[in-house]
């Protein structure tokens, strides 16, 4: 009997990403900053901490919670996941590089 052709290709994952793939990524990353205009738009800050700008909004970010809403809960979470997901999309770049 013979072999039957391998019609799996070798390598998984060496095809050519395609534009729909960038335009996800792209529009998930839209949609995840205009979350947070809307978060820091709606959002109750306490009267002891009214920030002006980005290092009050994170030095005053940890008085979110006090509010006790929704809000203000997911405003905390969104500031501080962030510059985490940032960061790890600069080391998926630069780590890309470096692997060819």
């Amino acid at each position: 009997m013979p072999a039957r052709p391998n019609r799996q290709p070798q390598q998984y994952g060496v095809k050519p990403v395609g534009v729909s793939r960038y335009f996800a990524l792209y529009f998930t990353q839209i949609c995840w900053v205009a979350f947070g205009a809307y978060l820091l738009a709606n959002a109750y800050w306490p009267s002891s901490c009214r920030p002006h700008d980005l290092l009050e909004v994170y030095g005053c970010s940890v008085r979110l919670p006090e509010a006790q809403g929704w809000v203000e809960a997911v405003l905390m979470t969104w500031l501080w996941t962030t510059p985490l997901l940032l960061a790890l999309e600069i080391l998926r770049r630069f780590q890309r590089h470096e692997r060819r």
